[in-house]
């Protein structure tokens, strides 16, 4: 785990959102048509539409954050959904505790 890669990817306020969105994403996207729930993440997609941002700066931004190993892929045929790793998020935070 990189911590300053972490830092580095939530200090971005839409990433931050990102995040928080996906921590639950049935209050903040309308359901899938193509997959049924959530289970395997968000597709791009609905982030792109909630955030505002461009198709290419939404994908850029998910790059970011999977590069900081905060979010998992799963690509679905043409579409790549995004669901948050908890597992990481969970080790920064006690990291953090140990460290701050």
């Amino acid at each position: 785990m990189d911590i300053i890669k972490i830092n580095a990817a939530l200090a971005n306020k839409t990433r931050l959102d990102i995040m928080r969105w996906l921590k639950n994403p049935d209050a903040h996207f309308t359901p899938h048509i193509s997959v049924e729930g959530f289970g395997m993440g968000v597709c791009v997609g609905k982030i792109h539409e909630k955030s505002g941002l461009s198709q290419s700066t939404a994908s850029h931004y998910l790059s970011i954050l999977q590069d900081a190993d905060l979010v998992i892929p799963t690509r679905i045929g043409k579409w790549t959904y995004y669901k948050r790793n908890d597992a990481t998020l969970e080790s920064y935070f006690n990291e953090l505790r140990k460290e701050v």
